[in-house]
């Protein structure tokens, strides 16, 4: 978090949270309740792939999702966009131009028959995301995530060993029927196939993994089998409860786990339908495949037009997400609350504006005192070794 300030937005959740507990009533639209990311930043927004094979840009991490309000997911998206164009060195103007694009794809996903590929234009850096997706395999998958492509997890920085107690319980896991399904599920694989856990550790994904479970298991199906041999990575996670706010009055799971996978599956139906929910070591835990194509969107450097053609890209993607769950009626309704207090001097609302601008400068200074702390304890950290 503290390489960047793009980095911290995106790691420093809480922040956000912060603020919409503070907001004075009104200061954003109340949007209709529907299931939302609650945590849609850029990097939670990437390539993913289906049962059957086929590849959309959906969001990829819902850990925070509630029925709350759509807005919330756009001044969360808008931050981060506006954040990724002053690492890039862009002048404010371009931001400006940023949410206005912004709110025109987003705005665009509620029109009748919609389809992002076609309503709007593909920026380079998604069709390279895609492109790459689709000619990504197992080996792929393997030198990203685990960084090998053998049938083991290596231990290390990212991966640590597991007890025994752990093991078992992760064998015990996949031998449910359920859960090896959701291993079997492919078209391209057999439903009766074998599942057999070949290796499993924990599994270090940043600061929020710390403190909750969190591994990395290698299946193997059909691991007898040498002509019929196949890998998969599985994804187990804790679920904890969602800091994101959800609307008053409405009902959502109660176990958190089924909370994350009900949201996947009305925000991002193709992981959302290759999830499952469980019980481990008394945690509520979910489960799903990481597959080859399933992959993040690594924008490092933005362009002006660039920045422009990706706001009004992921902003439709997150619009497809909340329209898809809204009638025609509800949808004109919350088209209608979108354009309020807009002004002939800026084709964005003064609500998305006035966020961005208020947040920005929230996480500016949070960063730096971010970064004065990470200073004193590397100086701390110096000392104590050359002691």
């Amino acid at each position: 978090m503290a390489e960047s300030s793009h980095r911290y937005v995106r790691g420093s959740t809480v922040k956000f949270y912060e603020w919409l507990e503070q907001l004075r009533v009104g200061a954003l639209p109340d949007g209709p309740p529907v299931w939302i990311c609650g945590d849609c930043h850029m990097g939670n927004l990437g390539p993913v792939a289906n049962a059957a094979g086929q590849i959309e840009i959906q969001i990829r991490d819902l850990d925070q999702t509630v029925i709350g309000n759509p807005a919330h997911d756009l001044v969360r998206l808008g931050l981060s966009l506006a954040s990724a164009a002053r690492g890039s060195d862009l002048p404010g103007v371009t931001t400006v131009k940023m949410l206005e694009r912004m709110m025109e794809g987003y705005e665009k996903a509620f029109e009748p028959d919609f389809h992002e590929e076609i309503d709007v234009e593909q920026p380079k850096s998604i069709r390279s995301a895609i492109r790459h997706s689709l000619s990504a395999s197992w080996k792929t998958l393997a030198n990203e995530r685990i960084e090998d492509d053998k049938p083991t997890i290596p231990l290390g920085k990212r991966f640590w060993p597991v007890s025994a107690q752990e093991k078992q319980e992760i064998s015990s896991l996949f031998d449910q029927e359920a859960m090896r399904r959701i291993a079997t599920m492919l078209r391209s694989r057999d439903d009766d196939s074998s599942v057999e856990v070949m290796d499993a550790a924990y599994w270090v994904k940043g600061c929020s993994s710390l403190g909750r479970l969190r591994y990395a298991v290698l299946l193997g199906l059909d691991a007898k089998n040498k002509e019929k041999r196949a890998y998969c990575l599985m994804d187990i996670k804790e679920a904890i409860d969602a800091a994101a706010p959800r609307a008053a009055g409405v009902k959502m799971p109660s176990d958190q786990a089924q909370r994350v996978v009900e949201g996947a599956r009305h925000v991002s139906p193709y992981i959302g339908k290759r999830m499952l929910a469980a019980k481990m070591m008394g945690k509520s835990i979910f489960v799903r495949e990481l597959l080859p194509q399933d992959l993040n969107l690594k924008i490092k450097q933005l362009s002006r037009d660039e920045a422009m053609r990706i706001a009004e890209y992921l902003s439709a993607v997150v619009g497809k997400a909340h329209s898809r769950q809204m009638d025609a009626k509800t949808r004109k309704g919350w088209q209608a609350q979108l354009n309020r207090n807009r002004t002939k001097q800026l084709d964005a609302p003064t609500w998305l504006w006035t966020s961005i601008v208020e947040l920005l400068s929230i996480h500016e200074s949070a960063y730096l005192e971010h970064c004065r702390k990470y200073a004193l304890e590397e100086e701390k950290q110096g000392q104590r070794s050359a002691a």
